[in-house]
């Protein structure tokens, strides 16, 4: 016999989750990108000079990297192409200017969601993402997006429905609701936030349509009603629901397929000059040869030391970056990241 106390404790919680959902329903026009901007940047052949589909595309594809190589948090990222979404539907943008629009977007999102202390300076930002402008520039920019946007920043997004239609989902006592993985539903989610399409999509729609799709992977009929309960209680109807369907489950599949290039495993490419690049093919040269390091367990005191010294002229390559998954679907062997291991040495 069940506990009638846990069983109160979960029903409340659901009717609170429910109420929160029916909070996020009411705001989330607020913070969609104005439809008719969206399309004009849709019909915008690339030999304009103005933002289209692809060049946007690729922006939001750096601010995945920019997201990974600063180590914030999904919601900053999605956080970023909401912003930067919400400016392009409203200004017309001529190209050059897009790295500043995006790095400033990048900006504004981790202030509302990363702790102060991780920040990076906007000298840092532009450095990295080799944005050629500068800060006075970004500053400017930065002031220019929140008076265009109200300073609205805290916005209901896609990931903010995924979150709580998954919390819904572990409310339930299904024994399966587990396996619902909700780092891969978030990296789905970050996949389709690199085509402009879905930022037409609502919020609530898109969430929905990453989940029903993964219940009807794991083929779960328990999961399935809960998921079709959200959807009548988030009155979304079928035809909506299909042709959103459709469109996320093509870009998962070209997103899961070896060609596509993911930015998750994209590496920083770093742009010199000419007289560093020369410097560093001379300085190549100058590094001595280190010994090879033998394989049996014992060394003379002389010989340890020695090696000790010489490996410490070496210095590790600043390009190296660790392998892509190149085979096998992207999503079906997404796993949470592990913790760090720590390598001990026996004595």
């Amino acid at each position: 016999m069940k506990d009638l106390g846990v069983i109160e404790e979960a029903s409340n919680e659901v009717f609170q989750l429910f109420k929160q959902l029916n909070l996020h329903l009411d705001q989330e026009w607020k913070f969609q990108p104005r439809e008719k901007g969206l399309n004009l940047i849709e019909s915008t052949l690339e030999n304009e000079n103005t933002i289209y589909p692809r060049l946007r595309n690729t922006k939001v594809e750096d601010l995945w990297s920019l997201t990974n190589f600063f180590g914030f948090r999904t919601e900053t990222f999605i956080l970023a192409v909401n912003i930067l979404d919400r400016f392009l539907a409203l200004m017309k943008v001529k190209p050059k200017h897009l790295a500043c629009i995006g790095i400033s977007c990048f900006q504004l999102a981790a202030r509302v969601v990363e702790e102060e202390c991780n920040i990076p300076s906007t000298h840092d930002v532009i450095r990295i993402s080799q944005c050629k402008c500068t800060v006075s520039d970004m500053k400017r920019m930065e002031k220019i997006i929140s008076d265009k946007l109200h300073f609205e920043f805290k916005a209901i997004t896609a990931l903010t429905f995924l979150r709580l239609y998954h919390s819904i989902v572990l409310c339930h006592p299904s024994k399966r609701k587990e396996v619902l993985n909700l780092d891969k539903l978030e990296a789905q989610l970050k996949a389709c936030s690199c085509r402009l399409m879905f930022s037409k999509a609502k919020p609530s729609v898109l969430a929905l349509c990453l989940l029903t799709l993964e219940v009807e992977t794991l083929k779960s009929i328990e999961l399935l009603e809960i998921a079709l309960h959200v959807q009548k209680h988030s009155k979304v109807n079928d035809t909506d629901l299909v042709y959103w369907r459709e469109l996320v489950a093509k870009c998962l599949a070209d997103y899961s397929s070896p060609e596509c290039c993911k930015p998750d495993h994209k590496k920083l490419v770093w742009i010199v000059s000419r007289r560093t690049a020369q410097n560093l093919h001379n300085s190549y040269y100058s590094v001595p040869e280190l010994p090879t390091i033998p394989e049996g367990s014992c060394f003379s005191e002389s010989e340890s030391e020695d090696s000790c010294e010489d490996m410490s002229c070496g210095e590790e390559s600043l390009s190296s970056s660790p392998p892509s998954d190149g085979e096998g679907s992207f999503f079906d062997s997404f796993k949470p990241r592990a913790k760090p291991h720590t390598l001990c040495c026996q004595a």
